[in-house]
C-alpha cells in the first residue's frame, strides 16, 4: 500500500475547500430532501462558518491535506476533536474526500488509516463518521476499515 502522510491544510487550500465543500453539502442535503435547494447554499456556508469560526486555526479540529511522499495531494479530511453530541473519547469526522483522479487505488484507505493516526495521536480513542445511504463507495470503504453501524435515519416518501 502506498504510504499517505496528512499535513495541515494552508490559508490558500482553505479557501478553495471551503468554496467546493459548501456547494457539495448543499447538494447533498437537496439530493436526500433535508433542504431547500434555493436556500441550501447560504445554509450550508452559514453552518461551515459557525462550525469553524477560525478557519484552519480553529481549535480542537483538525483540516487536513492528504499527501503522497513526493508531496502530491491526494484529498482532504475535516475532524473535530469533540463530538457533536458529545459522545465521550470520540472525534467527528465532517469531511473527507480523494481527489477523483485518485479514487479507487487504494490510497482513500492509507489516507483514512493516516487521518485515524493524527486523531489518536490528538488524544482521542474513537472517530465516527455520517455518511449519505447513496454513497455506495464511501460506505464500502468504511465498511472494510472497521467502522460499524451505530445508528441509522430511514425513510420514506409517501406522496409522489
Amino acid at each position: 500500500m502506498t504510504a499517505v502522510h496528512v499535513r495541515p491544510m494552508t490559508r490558500a487550500e482553505y479557501d478553495l475547500w471551503q468554496s467546493r465543500l459548501a456547494e457539495d453539502y448543499a447538494a447533498e442535503q437537496v439530493s436526500a430532501g433535508r433542504w431547500d435547494a434555493e436556500t441550501a447554499l447560504q445554509r450550508a456556508q452559514d453552518e461551515n462558518s459557525r462550525a469553524l469560526p477560525h478557519g484552519v486555526d480553529t481549535p480542537r479540529t483538525l483540516i487536513l491535506r492528504g499527501v503522497l511522499a513526493d508531496g502530491t495531494p491526494i484529498g482532504h479530511a475535516w475532524v473535530g476533536l469533540d463530538h457533536p453530541r458529545g459522545a465521550p473519547d470520540t472525534a467527528f469526522l465532517y469531511d473527507f474526500e480523494i481527489e477523483p483522479e485518485h479514487r479507487g487505488t487504494g490510497l482513500g484507505r492509507a489516507f483514512l488509516t493516516a487521518v485515524e493516526g493524527a486523531v489518536r495521536d490528538a488524544g482521542t480513542g474513537s472517530l465516527e463518521l455520517n455518511v449519505f445511504g447513496t454513497n455506495a463507495p464511501a460506505i464500502a470503504l468504511y465498511g472494510s476499515n472497521g467502522y460499524e453501524v451505530i445508528t441509522q435515519q430511514m425513510r420514506k416518501r409517501l406522496v409522489e
